[in-house]
């Protein structure tokens, strides 16, 4: 009888703790894209479970996650820090995904069903509201199924696909777009493109689409490149 208690107990904290984790990990992740914790920032464990209010534990559960999803990097001699975003580690970055999703957008031509081509313009819709809600300002996408870029994979039904751009790849992606979600003129001129790749989508020109999501993804690049200069010019 005590046997089984103490087995419940540890259960119960258990799940405890990866409740916790997984609360910790979301927000770092959230402050990681958005910036509030600053690249290249060194990852002070105290602190951070000072202001999470959670013990080291769950903290260090959330951090191991961070460095799966290429967020947090552990340098030697110099404990762990927010990744910084490289010129080489976004160019790599985008080239990937210039690959990946050039190659998932022509897929889903093919295999798409009318019902998904249904929902991806009902999903711009919804795009389109929330960037008129911040007067044209900003395109920046949660995760998941209302990520234009994620259904498109999943509607390649490649599973290898979906799995790099929405795991492997997701989160590193996630915050090389947050650079240019900003930029002057980019929320409308990337909708438009969205736009464009659905219809060529809908028309089962998978040869078309695959060139559009092309070129939008390039175009990205050159924007988080320029802003990236910028950045180190100011």
């Amino acid at each position: 009888m005590e046997q089984a208690k103490k087995e419940t107990i540890s259960t119960l904290d258990t799940g405890s703790s990866r409740t916790l984790a997984d609360r910790v990990c979301h927000q770092l992740k959230d402050d990681i894209i958005t910036g509030r914790l600053s690249q290249g920032s060194k990852i002070v464990e105290e602190d951070l479970a000072r202001e999470h209010g959670v013990s080291r534990g769950p903290l260090r559960e959330a951090i191991r996650r961070l460095e799966a999803m290429h967020l947090v990097q552990r340098i030697p001699h110099a404990g762990a820090r927010v990744v910084t975003l490289s010129e080489k580690m976004m160019s790599d970055v985008y080239s990937v995904r210039e690959a990946l999703e050039g190659m998932s957008t022509r897929l889903a031509a093919e295999f798409i069903k009318p019902k998904e081509v249904d929902e991806l313009w009902l999903l711009l819709e919804q795009h389109e509201k929330n960037i008129d809600e911040t007067e044209g300002t900003v395109y920046f996408q949660r995760e998941g199924d209302v990520d234009f870029h994620i259904r498109i994979a999943q509607a390649s039904q490649n599973q290898l696909l979906v799995k790099s751009l929405s795991s492997e790849l997701y989160q590193l992606i996630r915050m090389c777009r947050y650079r240019t979600a900003k930029a002057p003129s980019r929320p409308t001129k990337a909708l438009g493109e969205h736009r464009q790749i659905v219809d060529a989508i809908s028309r089962r020109d998978g040869e078309l689409a695959e060139i559009l999501m092309r070129r939008h993804i390039s175009g990205a690049w050159q924007i988080a490149r320029e802003l990236l200069l910028k950045d180190y010019h100011d």
